[in-house]
């Protein structure tokens, strides 16, 4: 790769890295291992760079690595647990410290009734609700058409609903 190319990925983490690294962390609940799986994703990238067709946006691409580096993270750990899609055990749960003192109740709350939803649920909420991608950038990402997105969200955001309720979730305006 020459230096342009390698440029272009570190504009790339600059504008991503940080995004990509909550979605990560979201999804593997352990800081070290999403900053690891974040690095890996700008490595594939940096590596594949030649393939990015822009058929959708960096953004995008970005998101559908690290969607991929996720997943054979856990295929690889809990190869029993992905394929059955069976749910981690809680007992583990730790937010990084700067998280705990930035959250509220709530928040905690939010996130904790989040982590115990099935991957694919945490997968299509985390993308669409809280990284705000379109049904259509989300579909690519995921590599699922766009209907199963959206009948996966409304499952996931009733199950999420559920989730929060037995938590004692009160915030109304969320639960509408």
């Amino acid at each position: 790769m020459n230096s342009l190319e390698q440029e272009e990925v570190h504009k790339w983490f600059d504008e991503y890295g940080e995004s990509i690294l909550t979605y990560t962390l979201l999804m593997v609940r352990d800081y070290q291992q999403a900053e690891d799986l974040t690095q890996e994703t700008f490595i594939k990238a940096y590596k594949n760079q030649h393939k990015f067709a822009q058929k959708s946006t960096v953004k995008t691409w970005l998101f559908s690595i690290a969607f991929n580096v996720t997943k054979d993270y856990y295929r690889k750990k809990h190869p029993l647990h992905h394929y059955l899609g069976l749910k981690m055990a809680e007992k583990d749960y730790k937010p990084i410290p700067e998280q705990i003192v930035e959250m509220n109740d709530q928040t905690e709350q939010l996130y904790r009734s989040l982590q115990q939803l099935k991957p694919t649920y945490r997968h299509v909420i985390i993308l669409r609700m809280l990284k705000e991608f379109s049904t259509a950038e989300s579909a690519l990402v995921l590599n699922w058409s766009e209907s199963k997105v959206k009948m996966t969200l409304k499952r996931g955001l009733a199950e999420l609903k559920n989730e929060l309720i037995k938590g004692g979730f009160t915030n109304e305006s969320f639960l509408r």
